[in-house]
């Protein structure tokens, strides 16, 4: 699945973008069949955060198995905006992030990456809009002391467009000898 997921991200660069994720991967592939699909939505709308660390826990461990994974120094969630995350009291992508760091293990740094303005819930955006919904909504600060690889955390990849453009923010503060991967728990094939 892992080869699938990095020619869709190769297929999906925008703006005449070269650079690809160094990897990608997700714990599964999303089925609207499954009763697997639930866990996400479990996780973000009704504060299952004991799921949240088990799966990523479990993503965690399939990570730290895989050679592509394995020298991860650092772990990076998608951020909510500051007012999404008071409404929700949490952010799911941060549990899941610290449950695969401590897998691997890596640190945790919740405070490069941040949200600048609050974007639609993608959940409600048409595929063409994705994009748009989240360019520019994420900046990165001097993270200090470069890692040489950062992974970045969100519960979903869909269209990849918020994971991208958390990309792109961080690829501003880190030069292209740091690798910066993705990984979810799961994988919206289309």
């Amino acid at each position: 699945m892992a080869d699938k997921l990095n020619a869709l991200i190769q297929n999906e660069i925008q703006d005449g973008e070269t650079e690809p994720y160094a990897f990608a991967a997700a714990l599964f592939l999303y089925s609207s069949e499954a009763d697997y699909r639930k866990i996400p939505y479990q996780i973000k709308y009704h504060g299952n955060i004991r799921a949240g660390r088990c799966f990523g826990s479990r993503l965690g461990k399939f990570l730290a198995g895989s050679e592509s994974f394995r020298d991860v120094d650092m772990v990076i969630p998608v951020p909510l905006h500051w007012t999404r995350r008071w409404k929700r009291g949490y952010n799911q992508a941060e549990v899941i992030a610290r449950a695969v760091a401590a897998g691997l293990p890596a640190v945790v740094r919740c405070d490069i990456l941040r949200r600048t303005r609050r974007t639609k819930t993608q959940t409600k955006v048409d595929v063409e809009d994705k994009t748009k919904n989240v360019s520019g909504a994420f900046e990165a600060a001097d993270p200090g002391l470069l890692p040489r690889h950062v992974l970045i955390i969100d519960d979903t990849f869909t269209t990849g467009a918020t994971l991208f453009a958390c990309f792109k923010a961080l690829r501003a503060v880190f030069p292209t000898s740091v690798r910066i991967s993705v990984a979810t728990l799961g994988y919206v094939g289309h």
